[in-house]
């Protein structure tokens, strides 16, 4: 940061550290733990589509990057697009083996930022459920580099429940970096994988 920017105020953004997410089968344990949520086995991560040739067989490399091992029982993966023209694609392991998960996650992360699309990544998340069927995604921002907890309230239209996120808030500070700006805290209504 220079001198101008300083005294304009003006800051760097954070940049995206993918290895984040290498936290999440830590914060899996403290959120079981302490609020009771256990995960679902599934992830997503969300990206803009580009049009072109290289995007293309880029996407086809992640699907077959992580639908290597469906010939030994392993799932396929599935590209959606929601109502905004975002592209999201869902991953599923086992719930028990978050760690599995997390590395497709990230290696999808890795290869579109590799790629030349970084600036193409939204976000990427993980489901989580507790015993009353509420659910639970900590969303991780990539171009914040930070995570937050994100709950729908079952059978309402677009409410979230936010006690329950600030809760799992204080719960993870020593397990992940959590966006301080609440105002970041998007909803990610309908997303695949929560």
């Amino acid at each position: 940061m220079g001198f101008l920017d300083a005294i304009l105020g003006r800051s760097k953004p954070v940049r995206p550290d993918l290895d984040q997410l290498f936290a999440l089968p830590s914060a899996a344990i403290t959120l079981q733990a302490g609020a009771g949520f256990t995960p679902t086995g599934l992830g997503s991560v969300c990206f803009a589509s580009v049009e072109g040739g290289a995007f293309a067989q880029l996407q086809q490399d992640v699907e077959a990057l992580l639908d290597a091992d469906t010939e030994h029982g392993g799932v396929p993966v599935e590209f959606s697009r929601d109502a905004y023209g975002y592209t999201w694609l869902l991953a599923r392991q086992p719930p028990e083996d978050t760690a599995a998960l997390v590395n497709d996650l990230h290696a999808v992360n890795t290869l579109l930022q590799d790629g030349g699309f970084g600036p193409q990544l939204l976000c990427s998340l993980m489901g989580f459920r507790d015993a009353g069927a509420r659910s639970l995604a900590l969303v991780y921002l990539y171009k914040r580099g930070t995570f937050y907890p994100f709950a729908p309230v079952a059978g309402a239209q677009d409410k979230r429940d936010n006690g329950l996120e600030l809760q799992v808030r204080a719960l993870l500070a020593d397990d992940l970096r959590v966006e301080e700006d609440l105002a970041r805290w998007f909803p990610v209504w309908g997303a695949p994988g929560l």
